[in-house]
């Protein structure tokens, strides 16, 4: 029998519905959509496979333990009790993180010490020793949730954050994280064969996770998870789930990709973090600045994290920017659909151009929208 475990998928907040659906179509169970991630049951080759394919997930988290709490002392007693040398040995070092929402607690940090110290009075008690603490590159992750009367003890079975798909060569100045773009590709209705192009493409993220999306190349393939140092995990699956995502990988091929930059630098960036990937020859390159380009094709999607301002001067340039923007678009790309990630909530007003959906997304712990413009020949205001 196979054993059916708890699991939760935090993601960027905003991605919620579409990580449900992702992790649905890789079979998961019992899915529910939460604030930050979603909720899901299954056994460890579920698992497994959902931290390899998942483009959205952040993490894939399986929950140990749960139950009420009034003080630091019941969590304390929850995770002293747990077989934590049956899930790691005292060789391996550890790390504990607490998050919480509306949490009656006083110190989140307090509540941390607890539970690592529950888990060296565990080893103290079954060998004599107690795990060293690593907070950069730990063995064993182990994460604590609290809401407003339970806690939730999670163990990582991700280790790195699963939107590190590997070295990112060059990440420009403000890096969008891979899980934030492929969730804004899955809410435009973007798939592999429409033409897509970021005209503000910097280090080219959306294009890098629409090209292998497109090549059927697992988001995790190039990397190791933290399942693979669990103890007494079962990886009996794991050959065979990683086997067959090697099978179906493509290699690189010509792909209706196309990014656009004023700056030269940035496109170096981009080239090279394709180059890195195994992705030379997906896409198509060109330094231009938006208000004098032309579409690469007739019709397709423009996805973008167009530039907003933080300081005043900058707001300046874009209260001049936006209106052009929105007659470029106007008058040269009717046939196309544009989505722009901005966290300037002003965009809209700025391009004179009608928004017809509005998805409040967080990139970080920056509140944004994504805006979607139907472009049309004619009037569009």
């Amino acid at each position: 029998m196979k054993t059916t475990h708890h699991f939760f998928a935090p993601c960027p907040r905003g991605l919620e519905t579409v990580l449900a659906e992702e992790l649905t179509e890789l079979g998961a169970l019992s899915v529910v959509a939460g604030d930050a991630g979603v909720a899901f049951e299954g056994d460890a080759a579920l698992a497994m496979n959902a931290n390899l394919e998942s483009r959205i997930a952040s993490r894939i988290l399986w929950r140990v333990a749960t139950g009420p709490y009034h003080n630091e002392q019941v969590i304390y007693e929850a995770a002293l009790a747990l077989p934590w040398s049956e899930w790691m040995d005292v060789e391996q070092t550890i790390m504990v993180e607490t998050n919480a929402r509306r949490c009656p607690l006083r110190s989140l940090d307090f509540v941390t010490l607890r539970v690592k110290d529950a888990v060296c009075d565990h080893f103290r008690n079954h060998v004599g020793s107690r795990p060293s603490v690593d907070s950069r590159t730990p063995d064993i992750r182990i994460s604590i949730f609290l809401d407003e009367y339970h806690f939730f003890l999670y163990l990582d079975t991700s280790g790195d954050a699963l939107f590190r798909r590997g070295e990112r060569v060059e990440s420009g100045e403000a890096p969008l994280k891979k899980n934030l773009a492929a969730g804004i590709l899955r809410i435009a209705g973007w798939r592999p064969g429409i033409p897509l192009l970021d005209p503000f493409c910097g280090a080219g993220t959306f294009l890098w996770e629409a090209a292998e999306w497109s090549l059927n190349r697992a988001a995790g393939l190039n990397r190791q998870f933290g399942f693979e140092h669990l103890k007494g995990w079962d990886l009996s699956a794991w050959p065979a789930i990683k086997a067959a995502a090697e099978a179906r990988a493509e290699p690189a091929r010509p792909l209706p990709l196309w990014g656009f930059d004023l700056k030269g630098d940035a496109l170096v960036a981009a080239e090279a973090n394709f180059e890195a990937a195994d992705l030379v020859g997906c896409a198509q390159w060109k330094q231009v600045n938006m208000l004098e380009s032309s579409p690469p094709a007739p019709e397709g999607y423009l996805i973008t994290n167009p530039p907003y301002g933080v300081r005043l001067g900058e707001q300046a340039e874009l209260a001049e920017l936006y209106p052009k923007l929105g007659d470029t678009l106007k008058k040269r790309y009717a046939g196309w659909t544009a989505w722009f990630l901005s966290a300037d909530m002003q965009l809209p007003k700025g391009i004179r151009l009608k928004v017809s959906r509005r998805t409040p997304l967080f990139n970080g712990a920056l509140e944004c929208r994504l805006f979607e413009i139907k472009l049309v020949s004619g009037s569009n205001r």
